[in-house]
């Protein structure tokens, strides 16, 4: 019997102990949660961009012959040979390059400083990036582009520390967003997601709850001052007949009189802005 007692004590604590469930299970409440969709490192909502480089007319001269005296007095068909429509890629990179560099050097001759490498860097990262919308499985640009966003990345931070006013002004003029990686790394979870989702949905079941009762009570005013103003005026009437001290005087009534009117006056004015907003 001594051996059996424990069993029986163990058993009727596990009966008494609350048993807390470990694993996910399913709301009553119909919040559907999705998964948010993954943005490449490449795409521009992740590197910054915030616009695309301008069109470029394919008549356009090549740089470095667009001031060619020969070519003014040439024919078409040599024109076209130089034109950037009719040549490689990398000669439209270089223009785009170019006009860019042009925009934030610091002197005519200015190739090297920080602000001409980020713009050379932005043309580069702006063409590779029209090219994975067309060649999204070419590895090898891709791999490139990531590593030109990062660097991009390291030039804008150190010149982010170094001047301030520098880095705000070349992000104005390149139309950049700075995104630093985050402080620290959060996994986005499913569990997580729902308790956020319930949170919210009990908030806005509460304001709305909160909402419906104002409106009640909003309603119930009128009815309320008229009822109150009828019984003080039945008891300051009794206790004048009475004899006995007034406890209510007649500006309490004008009083409450006063409000009832303006109360009155607001509704019909709501009533009226709704109608015409309606119309």
């Amino acid at each position: 019997m001594n051996q059996i007692t424990p069993i029986l004590r163990t058993s009727a604590n596990l009966v008494n102990r609350q048993v807390v469930r470990q694993y996910a299970f399913k709301s009553d409440l119909k919040i559907k949660w999705v998964r948010p969709e993954k943005i490449s490192c490449i795409r521009p909502e992740k590197s910054g961009d915030c616009s695309k480089l301008p069109a470029v007319n394919s008549k356009e001269l090549m740089l470095g012959f667009n001031k060619s005296k020969e070519l003014e007095t040439a024919d078409d068909t040599v024109k076209s040979l130089f034109e950037l429509g009719n040549n490689p890629n990398f000669h439209t990179s270089r223009y785009y390059s170019d006009q860019l560099i042009k925009e934030v050097q610091r002197h005519q001759l200015d190739y090297g400083s920080m602000e001409a490498k980020l713009a050379g860097m932005t043309v580069f990262i702006r063409r590779y990036q029209q090219y994975m919308e067309e060649h999204p499985r070419d590895k090898k640009r891709k791999v490139m582009l990531k590593e030109m966003i990062e660097k991009r990345k390291k030039f804008l931070k150190y010149l982010r520390r170094w001047d301030y006013r520098r880095f705000e002004w070349i992000l104005e003029k390149l139309d950049l967003v700075y995104k630093p990686p985050p402080a620290k790394f959060h996994w986005i979870t499913r569990k997580e997601s729902l308790q956020k989702l319930t949170d919210i949905h009990c908030e806005n079941l509460k304001q709305q709850k909160l909402a419906e009762y104002r409106k009640t009570l909003e309603e119930q005013q009128i009815p309320f001052l008229e009822d109150a103003i009828k019984k003080m005026q039945f008891v300051r009437q009794e206790q004048l007949d009475l004899g006995i001290p007034v406890t209510i005087t007649e500006e309490d009534i004008a009083e409450h009189k006063n409000k009832l009117i303006e109360l009155k006056q607001f509704r019909d004015e709501t009533k009226a802005a709704i109608k015409t907003t309606n119309i």
